[in-house]
């Protein structure tokens, strides 16, 4: 199972480039004794500023073919750490890989957000879409260590 995370903007070096990292770094390790894999990431950016359509454009070009497609939306599902952790072991179950989908300071377009498989949601808040990455990140690692069934998660 492949997991890219597909998102608007280059992240340089940061606070939050460095949490990113070592979550991901984590989840690599930990995730392929139980078929998690590694987790990408692919940065696009619209040099032009040409907005949403054309940051949908290159997110869609970023997508790997046949991966399920899941966009961070604040209209998305809210889901517990335990439920994304059972869908992303469902979809390690059905040899899929996933791409979650990142948009811009103006979000995701709505023709590729009517495209997702699944839309989840880190509350009805909207997020700086590079804190998102690092929540993401870190809930991908707390859902392997859940499917790992170690203590790092606890009720």
């Amino acid at each position: 199972m492949k997991v890219t995370i597909c998102a608007v903007g280059r992240l340089r070096k940061s606070p939050e480039l460095e949490l990113i990292s070592d979550y991901l770094e984590r989840f690599g390790k930990a995730g392929r004794a139980f078929g998690l894999g590694q987790a990408s990431i692919i940065e696009v950016e619209d040099k032009k500023n040409l907005g949403m359509e054309a940051e949908a454009a290159l997110l869609d070009r970023a997508i790997p073919a046949g991966s399920v497609l899941v966009t961070l939306d604040e209209r998305g599902d809210l889901v517990s750490s335990p439920e994304f952790a059972e869908r992303l072991a469902g979809w390690r179950d059905q040899a899929r890989d996933v791409s979650f989908v990142i948009g811009g300071a103006d979000g995701i377009a709505p023709a590729l957000r009517a495209r997702a498989d699944w839309s989840l949601s880190f509350g009805r808040m909207v997020w700086p879409h590079m804190l998102v990455r690092v929540m993401l990140a870190e809930q991908l690692y707390r859902a392997g260590q859940i499917v790992a069934g170690t203590p790092y998660h606890r009720v």
